[in-house]
């Protein structure tokens, strides 16, 4: 089958932002908006991809994450199709922070399998002091991002901005930099918002998910308590916190309609009970809101 132009590949790629923003359900907390995440190294089990793909589809899970590691890369195929057999979506993948080797890897097996899931993309970096130096920071992780943000539109991939700590994960910055490449023609471009490293917006969430809520696709949830990253209570279960249900109550208020994500996020217990717990945690939540 021959590849399709690189125009009909950016085009895909939009089509696939606007498609996700459309199809979004009513119920925003619904298990089939729900997106299975950190279940793949994070796993006492320690499943492959059958056994994972079989938890997921008995969960009910359709959508997946997929946060692989270096042992993993000879097995992408084998992931990809087990979902397919077992009804689950690839809708998201970790990528690396550079278009190094595996990251060429993971390129190669989606467009060798036709899936287009989007890759999620993170960073570092210190804070900035000056304002000149924080337009030196955006100027090098714009040249970062181009080629990683180009070579998914070649395969007809979305990318999504993941906040994981230090100066790329402050939404503001991310802000900054999802409008510039934007403005380049880069339409391929949206945020990832992880409670779990949000500790720090807690106390100005509202205000902050006003500026978040137009570029977010998918939102991962955490229980959360203020100052808990730095107090060992970094991840909890959905309904340990006292924060959590808040956070929730502001996203649904404002309208949005992205995509849940579901967190294990725990190496030292198994991957179903961590997402079961999470899952029933959700349900009481859900009668609060």
């Amino acid at each position: 089958m021959r590849p399709l132009p690189r125009f009909a590949l950016r085009l895909l790629a939009l089509a696939t932002l606007v498609a996700s923003a459309a199809a979004a359900p009513a119920d925003l907390w619904s298990r089939d908006n729900l997106v299975a995440w950190c279940i793949v190294p994070f796993d006492a089990q320690k499943r492959g991809p059958e056994a994972r793909a079989e938890m997921l589809q008995r969960l009910g899970f359709r959508q997946f994450a997929y946060d692989w590691r270096a042992e993993h890369v000879p097995t992408f195929d084998a992931e990809i199709r087990a979902c397919a057999q077992r009804g689950v979506t690839i809708t998201a993948w970790w990528f690396p922070t550079k278009l190094d080797a595996n990251a060429q890897q993971i390129l190669a097996a989606l467009e060798r399998n036709r899936i287009r899931p989007q890759l999620w993309v993170t960073g570092g970096g210190q804070p900035t002091k000056s304002a000149a130096e924080q337009q030196q920071r955006i100027t090098d992780e714009l040249a970062r991002l181009r080629p990683i943000v180009e070579a998914a539109a070649k395969v007809g991939c979305t990318v999504g901005l993941y906040n994981h700590g230090g100066w790329f994960g402050e939404p503001d910055n991310q802000i900054a930099l999802l409008r510039q490449l934007r403005t380049e023609g880069h339409t391929n471009v949206t945020l990832i918002y992880n409670f779990h490293h949000g500790h720090d917006h807690i106390a100005n969430f509202p205000a902050l998910w006003a500026r978040l809520a137009p570029y977010v696709d998918t939102v991962n949830l955490n229980g959360m308590v203020a100052g808990g990253d730095k107090a060992g209570k970094k991840i909890l279960r959905l309904g340990e916190g006292d924060q959590e249900l808040a956070m929730m109550r502001t996203i649904q208020a404002s309208g949005w309609r992205g995509r849940i994500g579901i967190l294990n996020h725990h190496t030292d217990i198994d991957a179903e009970a961590g997402l079961r717990a999470n899952l029933e945690g959700l349900q009481r939540l859900r009668t609060k809101l």
